[in-house]
């Protein structure tokens, strides 16, 4: 094996799927390109990590709530796109052609064009290290959408692609929550 340098470590095991999160600060809609989530456990919980730069921060520490948005690999010029801009100065929806849809029980707005969307309050900011922990209050997916391939974030301006699924529900039935 050959060496890498510490700090592309993180390259390794960059987390996904890239996703997109949505806020509304009571006057507008603004859509931000996250690629640092985490599923918390099996419960509808995640983490996301950013903070005061991003134009999005604002909105979501006062609203305290933003859906994330699940885009597909059809999508990822539009996923660059909105991660290589701010919101202070561009309509994301706008510019880059997304639709924002009425959400059930937050402001911030769904994307019709993501394959599914999270509807989510936030309930911890740990400052210390950025992180945003979300609880879903609704989910929503677009089955009947053909590209389903989710967009992954390696951190230095590449990106991989889900290709195919394999199966082993059976051989982990019994390390599986109900239901699942």
């Amino acid at each position: 094996m050959e060496s890498l340098a510490l700090a592309k470590a993180f390259t390794l095991i960059e987390p996904g799927p890239v996703v997109l999160v949505t806020t509304h600060d009571g006057q507008a809609h603004n859509v931000m390109t996250i690629s640092w989530t985490m599923v918390l456990d099996f419960s509808p919980r995640f983490a996301i990590t950013t903070e005061a730069w991003n134009h999005s921060y604002a909105a979501l520490t006062r609203t305290r709530e933003c859906v994330i948005a699940v885009p597909t690999v059809d999508l990822l010029d539009v996923v660059v796109g909105v991660g290589t801009c701010s919101g202070a100065d561009t309509d994301k929806f706008r510019t880059f052609g997304l639709t924002p849809v009425t959400a059930r029980h937050v402001q911030a707005p769904l994307i019709a064009e993501c394959l599914a969307n999270i509807e989510c309050r936030v309930i911890d900011i740990v400052e210390r290290h950025d992180i945003v922990v979300l609880e879903a209050v609704a989910a929503h997916r677009d089955d009947g959408r053909r590209e389903k391939r989710l967009i992954h974030a390696v951190g230095d301006g590449t990106f991989t692609v889900d290709g195919r699924r394999f199966e082993r529900r059976n051989a982990m039935r019994s390390k599986l929550p109900a239901g699942v």
